[in-house]
């Protein structure tokens, strides 16, 4: 027989924060992560072009936006109620190779600022779904198959 533990969605939010206050990971820490990532990002010479034109001088509050957005992320704060993936969508020149980019990029700036190591697989884990599902918006499934025989990646989707 199973042990299930029934908890209210405020007593989770709480075991989040806890188990992630555990590992180091606080709003100070989001915004030094959230603030070190974009600086590296601005000078990548594949990532800073896409930002700089969608962005442009505006810089303050996109990183008050994804600083919301992390900690929404994880710590459950609810902070954010953007629409990432109709935002990401309307982009153009983004390519799957982009996404890679972007994931180096965001461990080498976990590895270089992270409170410990389990923060670093925390956020991981987090960034490699949230990078997945835009791709999946963006480009579509490879090989994927609808029931009229066209591939998901050929298809437009307006949101």
């Amino acid at each position: 027989m199973s042990n299930f533990i029934i908890r209210t969605a405020q007593e989770r939010r709480e075991q989040i924060r806890r188990d992630a206050a555990n590992m180091g990971i606080k709003d100070d820490y989001i915004s030094t992560l959230v603030e070190t990532f974009y600086s590296r990002v601005r000078t990548d010479p594949e990532l800073g072009p896409i930002f700089d034109g969608v962005i442009g001088d505006n810089w303050d509050p996109h990183l008050q936006r994804m600083k919301d957005f992390w900690a929404s992320v994880a710590l459950n704060a609810g902070r954010y109620s953007g629409k990432p993936v109709p935002a990401h969508t309307r982009l153009e020149g983004v390519s799957r190779r982009h996404f890679s980019t972007w994931l180096h990029l965001f461990r080498s700036t976990l590895k270089d600022t992270a409170p410990s190591p389990e923060a670093i697989d925390y956020f991981m884990e987090r960034a490699e779904r949230i990078a997945e599902s835009l791709q999946f918006a963006m480009f579509g499934m490879p090989g994927l198959q609808t029931q009229d025989g066209v591939p998901t990646k050929s298809r437009t989707i307006d949101v």
